[in-house]
């Protein structure tokens, strides 16, 4: 599967934080062909093992990308049958208003977010931005129906559409960070054309948007050398600075600063200029918003990197990126990870 079905197919499965099965289990089902061990831990993590060809013990490279995404959740069935919800994540609620979504009840429900016409609000109103417990998702039921179907707890999707826009960018969600999962496998598969002494663990995590949890229990249970974290950056866009922002098919954002260790960043930087693969920088002034922050401070601390792919307009359903920015990362990764060696681990010590 090429990089841009396996993103669209990746983004069209349900997976808000601690529902992350569904999309768990259709990565875990892609990547078992270019692994050799897949696993599920006790939080949800899904796990790959790529096996390396040095002699044991051997170094550990983790690779994460979290399977999760922003969404809903129904805290209230009100009457005439409209859904008072809360959100999973951190959403902004300007986007919000008139979505349509998928209310995970006793069987899947579509809605829409509704609240008052403009025509019905006051002066004040009008000024300010509709907070989340003003909404409610409209089903179409009345209260007795809705009340069968529909229980206080129940997760919702927000609906999107995978669209391909000019060139290589395309469009939908949540990109943020289905875009690293398949990073993830296709790191996997130019694995299987390198020579590379570590074993390499390859790892969905759940709850990244809640907190960072799986990463925190995966880097436990595994204990790598080196982690790595894939995840999205904020991509170039009017009214935004240069300094925030990366570039939009420029190639993976490798990141500088504490949460990163220095070691890794030079010779991410390295790999990718000898190799013409094309790169950014990405400043990260304190604990990153990723997985990279669980990563390195687990256990007795782990040799962190943070690598991002430029992503517009996120945790929306209209997240937009270039796929050939996804194929740059996983040659940057895989090209890095041959280098690997118990040797080079040496060199990661602080002296």
């Amino acid at each position: 599967m090429e990089a841009v079905e396996l993103l669209e197919r990746l983004s069209t499965e349900w997976g808000i934080s601690g529902y992350e099965n569904r999309v768990a289990a259709f990565w875990e089902k892609t990547i078992t062909t270019v692994v050799d061990e897949v696993r599920r831990d006790r939080l949800g993590n899904a796990i790959a093992l790529k096996k390396g060809a040095g002699e044991e013990p051997r170094p550990k490279v983790m690779v994460a990308a979290h399977l999760d995404e922003i969404g809903l959740m129904v805290t209230k069935v009100d009457k005439g049958g409209f859904l008072r919800f809360t959100t999973v994540g951190g959403f902004d609620p300007r986007v919000l208003l008139a979505k349509e979504v998928t209310v995970l009840g006793k069987k899947p429900l579509p809605g829409v977010i509704g609240a008052k016409p403009p025509h019905l609000l006051s002066a004040g109103e009008r000024k300010e931005v509709v907070k989340v417990e003003k909404m409610f998702i409209d089903i179409g039921y009345g209260e007795t129906r809705a009340r069968e179907l529909v229980s206080v707890g129940d997760p919702v999707v927000l609906k999107r559409r995978f669209e391909r826009l000019q060139g290589k960018t395309v469009a939908g969600g949540p990109f943020d960070d289905r875009a690293g999962l398949v990073v993830l496998y296709e790191t996997a598969r130019e694995l299987e054309r390198v020579r590379h002494e570590a074993d390499v663990y390859f790892v969905g995590t759940v709850q990244e948007e809640v907190g960072v949890r799986g990463s925190v229990v995966s880097t436990y249970g595994i204990e790598p050398d080196i982690g790595i974290a894939v995840d999205v950056g904020f991509g170039d866009m009017p009214g935004t600075s240069e300094e925030d922002t990366i570039e939009l098919g420029k190639g993976p954002a490798v990141a500088l600063g504490p949460n990163i260790h220095p070691n890794l960043h030079r010779d991410l930087v390295e790999v990718a200029k000898s190799r013409h693969i094309p790169y950014q920088l990405e400043i990260a002034p304190g604990p990153t918003g990723t997985d990279a922050r669980a990563i390195q401070i687990s256990r007795t601390g782990i040799a962190t990197a943070l690598v991002s792919i430029p992503l517009r307009y996120m945790h929306t359903t209209v997240e937009t990126l270039v796929t050939s920015d996804l194929v740059n990362t996983a040659y940057l990764l895989a090209s890095f990870i041959g280098q690997v060696d118990k040797k080079y681990l040496e060199g990661l010590k602080w002296s």
